[in-house]
């Protein structure tokens, strides 16, 4: 049997979404497009006998910053070596550089073994939010109504590196809906949410405050009819998980934030949601 690992395709990167949604892990219905415009060369597919069996990705952030994700290896090949290799050819091609990731409870000590330390613990909530107003002096507004500049500078403060590719993508593709929160001309927060097979997922969510998340949470619900949602929280931020719990929203699913280097400085404090799990 011939296995080998090369870049896919942007067909081979929409099988990707396929298995990982196979795995119950629920991505957007078109984040997929976002993600291998960021960086095309980041996806790679093992073949086994010219079978796609394997599959990662390992995005390029900046000079000194990559993300892992989509590390899945279909259920018929598993415990045979082919993971491990796709994994090694990831890591490959983030040499020298502070990787993240978020880990499944299942492979977090494995995770450790390849040197990844544990940062924090993204906790995913679902469930449709309660009605909840922005505070006065402050109005929700289109994302895309904004000068790019300003939004890709206010994303820089709570992500370590640009990413302006990924971020224009995000905020425009089908099946979506971006809003920022506005006072007084000054961005104090940002959402957007995305139509995906079950819950709709919301992230990245930053705010000023609990109840500017709180107010972006529910208009991306309400303004999209959507039924449910899902937000992936990080619970370092403490006031991010209560504003989940008083929505009326129950933790369904968790994983790790997990890094090989030093914790990236950027605002933890507003980080209400994670953009996703498979590039940070």
């Amino acid at each position: 049997m011939s296995f080998e690992i090369g870049v896919g395709s942007a067909d081979d990167v929409r099988h990707m979404a396929d298995w990982a949604a196979d795995e119950g892990w629920n991505p957007g219905n078109t984040d997929i497009q976002a993600f291998f415009a960021t960086d095309p060369g980041a996806f790679l597919i093992g073949r086994l006998d010219d079978e796609p069996v394997t599959c990662m990705s390992v995005v390029r952030y900046g000079a000194g910053l990559g993300f892992l994700g989509f590390y899945i290896a279909r259920p018929t090949v598993r415990g045979q070596g082919y993971g491990i290799q796709t994994w090694r050819a990831g890591m490959a091609r983030l040499a020298g550089r502070n990787v993240g990731l978020d880990g499944v409870v299942a492979e977090q000590e494995n995770y450790r073994k390849s040197g990844f330390r544990h940062a924090w613990n993204n906790i995913r909530y679902e469930g449709r939010p309660s009605p909840a107003d922005p505070p006065a002096g402050v109005d929700l507004v289109d994302a895309r109504s904004v000068p790019f500049d300003r939004l890709a500078a206010y994303d820089r403060r709570h992500f370590p590196e640009p990413r302006d590719s990924f971020l224009a993508a995000w905020i425009s593709l089908p099946e979506r809906a971006a809003l920022v929160a506005v006072r007084d001309g000054s961005l104090v927060g940002f959402g957007v949410l995305r139509e995906s097979r079950a819950a709709a997922r919301v992230g990245p969510l930053y705010a000023e405050s609990p109840d500017i998340a709180a107010a972006l949470l529910s208009a991306l619900a309400t303004g999209t009819g959507v039924e449910a949602i899902a937000i992936d929280i990080p619970d370092r931020t403490r006031s991010a998980v209560a504003v989940a719990t008083e929505a009326g929203m129950q933790p369904t699913f968790e994983t790790a934030r997990m890094y090989t280097g030093p914790l990236p400085d950027v605002d933890y404090a507003n980080v209400f949601g994670v953009t996703s799990l498979e590039l940070g």
